[in-house]
């Protein structure tokens, strides 16, 4: 099971922080908080993933969606704090270089 915790900053940034596993039964979720976001016109969003403990390719394919809709938006969507398993995978799978994952949720923005 996996908890999100959502934060809005007063400097405009959506602060999205998944507790837990990040995979396919979680990923319908991630989208829908990413969406509810970007309807109440938060457009700069930052997932903290330092509570994350495992990502799959269904919360990988989460993230990418999220990316898109912020873009689309006129926005953008960064990671911050992935722990050592999350950024192998986003390394073995290149997509450390479209998400581009900084150290602090203060870094990304």
């Amino acid at each position: 099971m996996i908890d999100f915790q959502v934060d809005r900053r007063e400097d405009g940034v959506g602060v999205i922080r998944p507790v837990g596993r990040l995979n396919m039964v979680a990923a319908p979720r991630l989208g829908t908080v990413v969406g509810e976001l970007l309807d109440d016109g938060v457009i700069r969003l930052v997932v903290d993933l330092s509570g994350t403990d495992f990502v799959d390719s269904s919360g990988l394919g989460a993230l990418i969606s999220g990316l898109k809709k912020a873009r689309q938006a006129g926005g953008d969507l960064r990671l911050a704090s992935p722990t050592a398993q999350i950024t192998a995978v986003l390394e073995l799978t290149n997509l450390n270089k479209v998400l581009k994952p900084v150290a602090t949720v203060q870094d990304a923005f």
